[in-house]
């Protein structure tokens, strides 16, 4: 096993570094509630929720209506484990530089709550089981996309790209575009132009939406030796990036109408939020340009709204068929 470096407990400040697999293992050391705890956060709990509003919206749309209720918890439930099995084997593979970031000094592994033995067998366990549940209570087609999805994450991403190049986050996010289709196939048993479209959207929506973060905790990155974007490329040149994905997300979103697939009310919305998220690109970037740095930068604003954004355009996804 190799080890990996952990802040002591109660010293999250301190510089003193200790071993993870040397910390006390012990039963009266990590009590149950403490790692039942653990193995939620292996999941990642709130980005799950960002998965789940890009999925069930889009069975609405694929159904034209309300899909059998039955059919939306089974695929959330698959879902759900299919994601928290990636983002547990991702915790996994990463608990080296997890313990060396901020942002992440706090994760189970880290803090030894969890054994990375414990981790690895719950990562695979939900693995499994979320590819046999969606093949037995949805379809097959679903638990093929939702283990493509996982391996994506956990391979690809995780593995191959986030150490190597600084377009890790845009390749990467090809695994959280695939709830859209997995929605869509749950309802239809196929994949059709209109989840290709919202797939893509996410896929554009991703290095924008994650950017801004990366800006804000660069300094963590360069640390540990991760070259996402602004690593190794000046605020200006990540803005003027984060500015050409918005545009080609936002014409992306509105394909959705000349195809057939929606009424007024989506591209309506589109419209509007696709408008603001624009505006606050282009802000970033004139500030980026200017020179500001720090927080006065304000690169935050644009990855808050972004959540908000994406959670408004896939609301009106559901609520279109509704207004035809």
């Amino acid at each position: 096993m190799t080890a990996v470096e952990s802040r002591p407990a109660g010293g999250d400040t301190a510089h003193t570094r200790g071993v993870v697999g040397e910390l006390d293992q012990s039963p009266a050391h990590r009590p149950l509630g403490a790692r039942i705890k653990g193995y939620v956060a292996l999941t990642k709990p709130r980005i799950i929720e960002l998965l789940l509003i890009t999925t069930i919206p889009v069975m609405f749309l694929a159904e034209q209506g309300v899909p059998d209720l039955w059919l939306v918890l089974a695929t959330c439930l698959g879902g759900y484990l299919s994601a928290g099995g990636a983002n547990a084997l991702n915790m996994y593979i990463d608990r080296d530089i997890d313990a060396l970031m901020h942002r992440t000094e706090r994760r189970p592994l880290v803090t030894g709550v969890l054994t990375p033995r414990e981790a690895l067998v719950f990562g695979v366990t939900l693995a499994v089981v979320s590819t046999l549940w969606f093949g037995w209570t949805v379809n097959w087609l679903s638990a093929a996309l939702s283990l493509g999805a996982l391996l994506f994450y956990v391979v690809v991403y995780t593995m191959i790209l986030k150490r190597r190049t600084a377009q890790n986050i845009v390749w990467g996010g090809i695994a959280g575009c695939m709830p859209v289709l997995i929605g869509w196939s749950s309802v239809k048993n196929e994949v059709s132009w209109a989840a290709v479209v919202l797939f893509l959207v996410i896929f554009f929506w991703t290095p924008p939406h994650y950017w801004p973060l990366s800006m804000k905790v660069k300094d963590d990155y360069a640390r540990v030796g991760v070259p996402m974007l602004p690593v190794v490329a000046g605020n200006r040149a990540v803005a003027r990036q984060i500015v050409v994905y918005s545009w080609i997300m936002v014409a992306v979103s509105l394909a959705l109408w000349p195809l057939g697939y929606v009424g007024w009310f989506y591209p309506l919305v589109a419209l509007a939020a696709g408008g603001w998220w624009l505006w606050e690109a282009h802000a970033l970037q004139a500030r980026a340009k200017a020179g500001v740095t720090g927080a006065k930068l304000k690169e935050m604003r644009l990855f808050h709204w972004s959540i908000t954004y994406v959670s408004l355009l896939f609301v009106a996804v559901a609520v279109d068929p509704f207004l035809r």
